[in-house]
């Protein structure tokens, strides 16, 4: 008689990959504070966040006029970025390639 098999109490982890002209960006911590010292009130809006880019989809890859990998830091737009409720701090976001504004990168020299 075969015996039953155990539901396994391991959880697999869970992969997003970005479909079409998309990235998947995780948004840097809010500023409580500015370089100059003036504490910002929690409520207010900054029309553009930055983060760092956790997954690219293989459009983007593929498409030498986005110079944009994993890991990179970026400027983005939020309007019209789509919240990714799956580790709970509701940081990750799917972006639309064009509300990337701006990649950080070091200064040669």
């Amino acid at each position: 008689m075969a015996t039953p098999r155990k539901a396994s109490t391991r959880t697999a982890l869970e992969v997003i990959e970005p479909i079409g002209k998309r990235v998947l960006v995780r948004k840097d911590e809010d500023k409580k504070q500015t370089k100059a010292g003036i504490h910002l009130p929690d409520k207010i809006e900054i029309p553009t966040l930055t983060g760092r880019v956790v997954a690219v989809s293989a459009q983007i890859q593929a498409d030498d006029d986005y110079p944009i990998a994993q890991y990179d830091r970026v400027l983005f737009n939020p309007k019209h970025a789509i919240p990714v409720d799956l580790e709970g701090d509701n940081r990750l976001f799917v972006i639309p390639i064009e509300d990337i504004v701006a990649v950080f990168r070091k200064a040669d020299g």
